[in-house]
């Protein structure tokens, strides 16, 4: 089971959600990078469970321990260990799970290529995994900040089901999402939102919806032309996030419905420096940026648990209904928003990487 990502800048994510712990062994880290083990508290503290009324209930303070490759705050150069234990597994509650498939999770699947899984909360396939990945951009994100003081890559809600968040991209700042526990940049929305994710959690049933995210200020030649275009690795990278059934860039499927004349960003000079008049081509053209500020978005499904009786079947083969239990998001963009921006970071990471060593 392939757990690395990139190539500069690796990663591998380990840990079960209902295990000993989780976490991450970063492998490509420069040394000499001053980390903050704040820094890295913090981002995880966005993304745990039980922060907020609308979201699971899961007790865990998810506290960071840095194992390995940092001394006295400063990288070494060898690999990174982080790790975070797990303090509120119930591995018995999915006893049920054992036997019967839950609909749209990864468990046929899973048997279907393994013939084995962790049946309590998923095991690998659970969210709780992207805890490694969220830990190793904290760490990224500081070697970026080094060389890119100016870069920013911020996430945010842009909808949850039918509900519609009014953002500019290029003004919206982390404050504005932060102040709210739906982390959307539409503080009008957010009311709406979470009055609507209360009502759905409270029906026993789940919502999705799509978090847009934006990258400023960076650097123009980050990307390769061909099967590691920059556009490709954020795709990629996206859909390796769990629930996610959806990625597009720029000006995405509605710029089929425009004529090349309208869709074309022209360029002109401003202040010495190449820029677009438009940036439909969300900050990326022959997958290397250009620049502009990269704009993409990503779908999340509804969570597959819901809390009502569904059809399915056991490993057996027989036919048999399952009643939804766990502690579950009913819906999962709150604390997906700070993944979305671990995966950029740690694309963004890897590139620049790779561009530095041959410049």
């Amino acid at each position: 089971m392939s757990s690395t990502f990139g190539h500069a800048f690796r990663i591998h994510t380990f840990g079960e959600s209902h295990g000993g712990g989780v976490g991450v062994v970063i492998d490509g880290c420069p040394p000499r990078v001053p980390i903050s083990l704040e820094m890295i508290q913090r981002e995880l503290d966005r993304r745990r469970p039980g922060q907020s009324e609308i979201v699971t209930p899961r007790k865990e303070a998810d506290v960071v321990e840095i194992l390995s490759g940092v001394q006295d705050g400063v990288t070494l150069g060898c690999p990174i260990a982080l790790l975070v234990r797990n303090t509120d597994q119930r591995p018995g509650a999915y006893d049920e799970m054992a036997k019967k498939y839950r609909p749209s999770h990864a468990d046929f699947t899973y048997d279907a290529k393994y013939g084995i899984r962790s049946a309590s909360g998923g095991g690998r396939s659970s969210a709780r995994e992207t805890i490694g990945r969220v830990a190793a951009a904290a760490v990224a994100r500081q070697i970026f900040k080094a060389q890119y003081p100016e870069m920013q890559v911020i996430a945010w809600i842009k909808s949850i089901q039918h509900l519609q968040a009014n953002v500019d991209p290029e003004t919206i700042s982390p404050e504005d999402i932060e102040s709210n526990i739906v982390r959307t940049g539409d503080a009008q929305m957010a009311l709406q939102m979470i009055d609507h994710i209360k009502k759905i959690r409270s029906d026993g049933n789940s919502v999705g919806g799509v978090i847009e995210c934006v990258i400023r200020n960076c650097p123009a030649g980050l990307g390769e032309p061909i099967f590691d275009k920059l556009e490709a690795d954020l795709a990629k990278a996206m859909l390796s996030i769990p629930a996610t059934k959806g990625f597009e860039i720029g000006s995405g499927f509605s710029g089929t419905l425009l004529t090349g004349r309208d869709h074309n960003d022209a360029f002109h000079m401003v202040d010495d420096r190449v820029r677009t008049m438009t940036n439909r081509s969300g900050g990326i053209q022959g997958g290397i940026s250009n620049g502009e500020s990269i704009i993409f978005r990503v779908a999340f499904k509804p969570t597959a648990t819901i809390m009502s009786s569904q059809q399915t079947v056991t490993s057996e083969g027989e036919n048999t209904e399952l009643m939804g239990k766990g502690r579950h998001d009913a819906c999962v963009l709150p604390r997906a928003v700070p993944i979305v921006e671990a995966m950029a970071i740690l694309v963004l990471t890897d590139h620049l990487l790779r561009q530095k060593a041959i410049s």
